[in-house]
């Protein structure tokens, strides 16, 4: 049977592409390697599925640090309010928490799953899981069939690929799709984890002597070889077994993984500010006023609750004050000491975990072969390519998804016209 318009994955883009193209009233086969669509939905958002962010499109742009400004056109098209709008007409609720998010009111990532596929059986899209494909076949540079691992061929006018990148690889995204675009002639940038954890062996990682504990809205910086920061990130982090985690350490880690590379160094330094809202001066004034209330108490008591104990504790140690000290008898050099160290702890990093670990994979199908408002390549006919596999990445907190949506829902549309509209 000939389909006009095949989609090649079953997550976020793939299965917003088949229902666009369905609405454009083209006969669409979606086929997905996996046992069940959309795994990567299920668990987005802790399993409660962060479908969008309700930022202004600008705004949503400088958080997709990847090619961000490519989607403009996209936007210009179909938008976040536009995907709140869908899933609403799918009678999915929702609702905005913070930073912008939109969650389900159901709080249950499968039931926008559910939704969805719903959404693709009244559409009369025909389903195929655990249909791993082999190839994408092109004759005079357009797309001729999809071939099956089984052997089957598929005859289609049109191919929507959405794979994925290569990261959480256990929901399908085993990085298949480079291949097939490769095939057709498209450039592959250099693939390299985002939104991954950060690894370092300082002593005291090592040694697991922070491990576990969990900083809040931190000024967390990477810096570049002058020590001037190339990015700050204020949210919560955590110190891990083998390095830092957390939604501050993951929005900074492609900026190690680029410093890295550009230093051609095994390390770059990274800093920690606990008092981003105020400067080391300011610091130092407070720590004064502290200890001129309580010259008589142990530093340890003066000073709590400024930072969490562990972290006041191996900061002291860091420049050899005794916890247990009378703080009148510390001198305001070893206080500047210390007031250095809340705004810009440095410590050195050696790079992130694996691409396999990360939740977004940087890097893909070079946005520059591709028609912005149409997710077309742009040198084959009727190929598309829309989510992850393009070289697009956003921070966590809805961008990702956002950029998946958007770029699916174009790709799908694009693909079921230029099919219906061939003889």
């Amino acid at each position: 049977m000939k389909y006009d318009v095949i989609v090649i994955g079953g997550g976020p883009s793939g299965l917003m592409a088949s229902i666009a193209a369905g609405e454009k009233g083209a006969n669409v086969l979606l086929l997905d390697k996996g046992a069940k669509l959309g795994r990567k939905l299920a668990i987005s958002g802790g399993g409660r599925c962060n479908v969008t962010n309700r930022l202004p499109v600008d705004e949503l742009i400088k958080h997709i640090p990847g090619n961000g400004r490519f989607l403009y056109s996209a936007f210009s098209v179909f938008n976040n309010e536009d995907i709140i709008a869908f899933f609403e007409g799918l009678g999915i609720r929702l609702k905005e928490e913070d930073h912008g998010r939109m969650f389900p009111v159901s709080n249950k990532a499968q039931s926008v799953v559910d939704a969805l596929i719903n959404e693709l059986k009244r559409l009369g899209v025909t389903i195929r899981t655990n249909t791993p494909v082999k190839r994408v076949n092109y004759e005079n540079g357009a797309v001729k069939n999809v071939v099956l691992q089984n052997g089957e061929v598929l005859a289609t006018k049109s191919v929507v690929i959405a794979v994925g990148g290569k990261s959480v690889p256990h929901t399908g995204s085993t990085g298949d799709g480079y291949k097939w675009a490769s095939d057709a002639g498209h450039t592959i940038t250099e693939l390299y984890p985002t939104e991954v954890p950060i690894t370092s062996t300082e002593p005291f990682i090592r040694e697991k002597t922070l491990q576990g504990l969990s900083l809040r809205s931190v000024g967390l910086s990477v810096l570049n070889k002058k020590g001037k920061p190339i990015i700050t990130h204020q949210m919560d982090m955590i110190f891990t077994h083998f390095g830092i985690s957390g939604p501050a350490v993951l929005r900074c880690s492609q900026y190690v993984v680029k410093e890295l590379k550009k230093q051609k160094s095994n390390t770059v330094k990274m800093a920690i500010d606990v008092f981003p809202h105020q400067n080391e001066e300011a610091t130092f004034q407070q720590l004064v006023a502290l200890i001129k209330e309580d010259p008589k108490k142990a530093i340890k008591n003066v000073l709590k609750g400024l930072v969490p104990e562990r972290y006041l504790f191996f900061l002291l140690h860091q420049v050899q004050i005794d916890e247990h000290v009378l703080a009148g008898q510390i001198s305001h050099d070893r206080l500047r000491e210390l007031a250095k160290l809340f705004n810009r702890f440095e410590f050195t990093v050696n790079g992130t975990l694996s691409l396999e670990k990360a939740f977004v994979t940087g890097g893909g199908v070079s946005v520059k072969e591709i028609s912005p408002k149409e997710m077309s390549s742009k040198l084959m006919n009727g190929l598309y390519f829309c989510g992850e596999i393009l070289d697009i990445h956003g921070y966590t907190g809805g961008y990702n998804i956002t950029s998946a949506l958007i770029t699916g829902r174009l790709a799908g549309s694009n693909a079921g016209e230029f099919s219906t509209g061939l003889a």
